[in-house]
Protein backbone atom coordinates (compact mmCIF):
# COMPACT_ATOMS: atom_id res chain seq x y z
CA UNK A 1 0.00 0.00 0.00
CA UNK A 2 1.64 3.38 -1.05
CA UNK A 3 0.68 6.06 0.92
CA UNK A 4 0.89 9.99 0.83
CA UNK A 5 4.20 9.88 3.56
CA UNK A 6 5.48 7.44 0.52
CA UNK A 7 5.10 9.82 -2.22
CA UNK A 8 6.62 12.53 0.17
CA UNK A 9 3.47 14.73 1.08
CA UNK A 10 4.07 15.45 4.67
CA UNK A 11 1.06 15.92 7.34
CA UNK A 12 1.34 19.58 7.13
CA UNK A 13 0.98 19.89 3.31
CA UNK A 14 -2.94 20.39 3.08
CA UNK A 15 -2.82 23.43 5.52
CA UNK A 16 0.53 24.38 3.83
CA UNK A 17 -0.83 28.09 3.20
CA UNK A 18 -2.52 27.95 6.07
CA UNK A 19 0.67 27.39 8.09
CA UNK A 20 2.89 29.78 5.91
CA UNK A 21 -0.07 32.58 6.71
CA UNK A 22 0.11 31.89 10.28
CA UNK A 23 4.14 32.02 10.17
CA UNK A 24 4.19 35.32 8.36
CA UNK A 25 1.66 37.15 10.80
CA UNK A 26 4.38 35.71 13.80
CA UNK A 27 7.16 36.91 11.37
CA UNK A 28 5.22 40.38 11.87
CA UNK A 29 4.97 40.63 15.34
CA UNK A 30 8.72 39.29 15.65
CA UNK A 31 9.15 43.09 13.44
CA UNK A 32 7.09 44.25 16.24
CA UNK A 33 9.41 43.62 18.64
CA UNK A 34 12.34 44.86 17.01
CA UNK A 35 10.80 48.05 16.34
CA UNK A 36 9.57 48.57 19.81
CA UNK A 37 13.61 47.96 21.06
CA UNK A 38 14.36 50.08 18.11
CA UNK A 39 11.80 53.05 19.23
CA UNK A 40 12.86 52.47 22.76
CA UNK A 41 9.17 51.27 23.92
CA UNK A 42 8.50 50.60 27.75
CA UNK A 43 10.25 47.04 28.96
CA UNK A 44 7.05 45.78 30.31
CA UNK A 45 4.89 46.61 27.21
CA UNK A 46 7.71 44.48 24.92
CA UNK A 47 7.51 41.71 27.56
CA UNK A 48 3.75 41.55 26.77
CA UNK A 49 4.68 40.99 22.70
CA UNK A 50 7.45 38.50 23.48
CA UNK A 51 4.60 36.56 25.93
CA UNK A 52 2.28 36.94 22.47
CA UNK A 53 4.55 35.53 20.21
CA UNK A 54 5.94 33.08 21.99
CA UNK A 55 2.37 31.64 22.47
CA UNK A 56 1.97 31.86 18.56
CA UNK A 57 4.83 30.18 17.88
CA UNK A 58 4.15 27.29 20.33
CA UNK A 59 0.18 27.11 19.40
CA UNK A 60 2.34 26.32 15.84
CA UNK A 61 3.97 23.76 17.15
CA UNK A 62 1.60 21.58 18.60
CA UNK A 63 -0.70 22.12 15.96
CA UNK A 64 1.77 20.96 13.76
CA UNK A 65 2.94 17.94 15.92
CA UNK A 66 -0.63 17.25 15.60
CA UNK A 67 -0.53 16.63 12.17
CA UNK A 68 2.49 14.58 12.55
CA UNK A 69 1.00 12.03 14.62
CA UNK A 70 -1.99 12.10 12.66
CA UNK A 71 -0.31 11.64 9.59
CA UNK A 72 3.72 10.36 9.93
CA UNK A 73 2.80 8.26 12.88
CA UNK A 74 -0.67 6.71 11.27
CA UNK A 75 1.58 5.73 8.39
CA UNK A 76 4.11 4.10 10.37
CA UNK A 77 1.82 1.96 12.22
CA UNK A 78 -0.20 0.76 9.62
CA UNK A 79 2.82 -0.41 8.45
CA UNK A 80 4.29 -1.77 11.58
CA UNK A 81 7.33 -3.39 12.52
CA UNK A 82 10.45 -0.75 13.56
CA UNK A 83 9.28 2.17 11.55
CA UNK A 84 6.24 3.06 14.43
CA UNK A 85 8.84 2.57 17.26
CA UNK A 86 10.86 5.35 15.26
CA UNK A 87 7.77 7.60 14.62
CA UNK A 88 6.88 7.21 18.33
CA UNK A 89 10.36 7.91 19.58
CA UNK A 90 10.76 11.01 17.21
CA UNK A 91 7.32 12.53 18.63
CA UNK A 92 8.02 12.13 21.86
CA UNK A 93 11.43 14.01 21.90
CA UNK A 94 9.76 16.77 19.44
CA UNK A 95 7.20 16.99 22.99
CA UNK A 96 10.31 17.13 25.33
CA UNK A 97 11.87 19.61 23.49
CA UNK A 98 8.68 21.75 22.87
CA UNK A 99 8.27 20.78 27.14
CA UNK A 100 12.50 22.44 27.94
CA UNK A 101 11.36 25.92 26.38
Amino acid sequence: MVTDHDRGIHGYHHEKQEHLKRLRRIEGQIRGLQRMVDEDVYCIDILTQVSASTKALQSFALQLLEEHLRHCVADAALKGGDEIDAKVKEATQAIARMLRT
